[in-house]
């Protein structure tokens, strides 16, 4: 879960480069051809960051809590946590995205597989305190 909260500080990072870049100097083709929604863009680097946050504050407080949260637990929270936000990047680059079939199943696991990580994490740290 620390190398991921790095990871998608990286991601949010990116987010935030492309949105000035195509904003406040322009790149011939960014916005609008490589970016086809800036919206979705700002909702991506600000899921990148909350993941980012949720994985680094469980690790932490896990960490100094001394509790040892399951390792699939914190797998679903990394992988479900970077997959989240990669709907709003995937759409962002792809607008009819959320037509597809595919789609709507893979943004159901990403939620599904986020949420079942942090509510067992949730749940072992609850029942340490």
């Amino acid at each position: 879960m620390l190398k991921m909260g790095v990871i998608l500080i990286f991601c949010s990072l990116t987010c935030a480069w492309l949105g000035t870049f195509s904003r406040w100097f322009p790149i011939k083709g960014l916005e609008g051809g490589f970016i086809k929604d800036y919206g979705l863009l700002i909702k991506a680097h600000i899921d990148y960051i909350l993941m980012a946050g949720l994985n680094l504050t469980i690790y932490a407080v896990a960490k100094v809590a001394n509790i040892a949260l399951p390792i699939e637990a914190c797998w679903l929270i990394a992988i479900g946590g970077f997959t989240n936000p990669t709907v709003f990047t995937i759409a962002m680059l792809k607008p009819d995205f959320w037509q597809y079939q595919w789609a709507k199943i893979y943004t159901a696991a990403t939620f599904a597989l986020s949420t079942i990580g942090f509510v067992w994490a949730g749940v072992v740290m609850f029942n340490a305190a």
